[in-house]
């Protein structure tokens, strides 16, 4: 079954670039939550780590069915060769992939922290789009200003100048500008923090600087900038320099720094790590990993987990949203949210050579291809097949990318406690790819050298009779005391743990959605609070 993308008909959609204000979620403006709530397709950007302040914002204001597009930026802090076509490329591809809604009639929303044309990455989208299709910005509460409501300090009265600089420039040319200035917020911290209190200082004014930590959102904080750790410095912080006037309260040329607010009065010192936001809102755009072109085709197989979202990891979640085709199992396909910009192919499971060939040819005609499986794509899954048929020289020059992903084994032993804690062993019950006495030798050998032992694929409707089989191979090396453990799609709506022993394990409460974990002679299972627990001690004592 071939599912494609929709055919542009009818009028084209509109490109709204939303400001959400400086995050909290009470500071969207009504007509943004409204149209946050009425789009086909909302889009944010975000690094690979794949959270977005942006789409936090905008949750409340969500329907839940919505299409979603992440754009996740492909290079950060680290040093490339050619950082300035990695972040084009990246905004061609934002572009296209926003176009391609556009086109189709659908309605897009980019979100953005803060107001979007204020040191925001709304704007490359606006430069690439806006004159090819209908566009509205949609104003927000800057940070800036919510910095000074955090001070319950005004910047500016009368005839001052408020200047808002980057903090990436130079040292003094920020001192420079600091002295040419009545009132200051500088922005983009973090990394740069020491450079700018050492220009303020420069041009002495760190006396009167003050500084603002993610204003209005959980954990602000506000302070001298002078008494500010620099390495607990976030890129969502500003250095805000008030105006002389405007800091004065009649009868004294300046004014006292303010009391902080309740909510900011935690200490300046600590030792949290500098945080990179993500790209909008307080100041550019985030850098972040690995630079993938633009211009040539890639496959991509990823491993989406035992269950749903949030068994993601952050780097396949990106690798889905910028795929332009998903080439898999139906089942595990359906597990991707449905995005009509990428064309699905959804096959049957017993063709993995052909699917890596169409993946591959797909790919080779330019196309961002990402290949489907669950768990992890290494584990008895579609990896290896992509691998072996890219193999052939036709294929040489197409890339191939594998994703690591959480596998049942993971989820099954984490579900009770650490089983696999100590050495153990996958192996496969299917015999379709492999003798069956093969399987038999190895989970003999395997219980010889007193490994545990997670049980994949262990029956389908052509093979019941394999779980039997196998117990009983087990029991000749293995007591029937021995800890099992069964676990049926874990994370999802049936999920199902069951702890048993070998000698009573009932192979008819396995079927093919289950993983069996067979313990080894040291794995024990405890009673903790109500719950069994299974575990295996690292030390290995026989």
């Amino acid at each position: 079954m071939i599912e494609h993308a929709s055919e542009p008909s009818g009028p084209r959609g509109t490109l709204y670039g939303v400001g959400l204000g400086p995050g909290d979620p009470e500071l969207v403006t009504i007509k943004a939550a409204r149209l946050v709530g009425a789009a086909d397709v909302i889009a944010y950007h975000s690094a690979r780590h794949g959270r977005s302040i942006a789409r936090r914002i905008a949750e409340p204001y969500l329907r839940g069915d919505q299409i979603e597009e992440q754009l996740v930026y492909p290079v950060t802090t680290e040093t490339v060769a050619d950082y300035q076509r990695a972040i084009d490329d990246f905004y061609t591809d934002a572009a296209a992939r926003l176009a391609a809604h556009l086109e189709a009639g659908r309605d897009v929303v980019l979100l953005a922290e803060g107001d979007p044309l204020f040191y925001g990455s709304y704007m490359h989208m606006h430069k690439r789009l806006a004159g090819r299709f209908r566009a509205e910005v949609v104003p927000g509460v800057t940070s800036v200003s919510a910095s000074a409501a955090a001070l319950g300090q005004p910047l500016v009265e009368r005839d001052e100048i408020l200047t808002v600089l980057p903090g990436t420039l130079p040292r003094e040319v920020l001192a420079e500008r600091l002295r040419a200035t009545d009132s200051a917020a500088v922005m983009k911290l973090g990394r740069t923090f020491g450079n700018v209190r050492g220009a303020f200082e420069d041009a002495g004014k760190l006396d009167r600087a003050r500084f603002v930590e993610r204003a209005t959102m959980d954990g602000q904080r506000t302070g001298a900038l002078a008494d500010v750790d620099p390495g607990s410095v976030p890129y969502f912080s500003i250095a805000v320099l008030p105006g002389e006037v405007a800091a004065s309260i009649p009868g004294d040329p300046v004014a006292p720094d303010p009391e902080p607010p309740a909510k900011a009065t935690d200490p300046l010192s600590g030792g949290r790590g500098t945080a990179a936001g993500e790209a909008c809102g307080v100041g550019g755009h985030s850098r972040h990993g690995d630079h993938r072109h633009s211009r040539g085709g890639r496959v991509t197989v990823v491993g989406t987990g035992p269950a749903g979202r949030d068994w993601l990891t952050p780097q396949t979640a990106a690798a889905l949203a910028a795929a332009d085709d998903l080439v898999g199992y139906g089942p595990y396909l359906d597990r991707v949210p449905p995005n009509p910009r990428q064309t699905r192919h959804a096959s049957d499971n017993r063709v993995e050579a052909e699917r890596a060939a169409h993946a591959l040819e797909l790919a080779g005609s330019g196309r961002q291809v990402v290949v489907v499986s669950a768990g992890d794509p290494g584990v008895f899954a579609m990896a290896t097949a992509v691998l072996e048929v890219a193999s052939q020289p036709k294929y040489a020059d197409v890339p191939v990318q594998v994703l690591p992903g959480l596998t049942a084994a993971q989820a099954v032993a984490a579900a009770v406690g650490a089983p696999l804690g100590h050495d153990y062993a996958m192996i496969s019950l299917s015999d379709r790819l492999k003798p069956w006495e093969t399987v038999v030798d190895r989970l003999v050998h395997a219980a010889q050298a007193d490994l545990a032992i997670a049980i994949y694929n262990p029956r389908s409707k052509a093979r019941p009779w394999q779980v039997g089989a196998a117990r009983e191979a087990l029991l000749e090396h293995r007591a029937p005391e021995t800890p099992v453990v069964l676990g049926r799609d874990v994370g999802g709506s049936g999920e199902r743990i069951t702890v048993t022993t070998l000698g009573d394990l009932d192979p008819e409460l396995v079927d093919m959605r289950t993983l069996v974990i067979v313990g080894s002679s040291t794995t024990r299972v405890v009673e903790r609070g109500g719950r069994t627990v299974v575990f295996t001690p690292r030390t290995y004592t026989p």
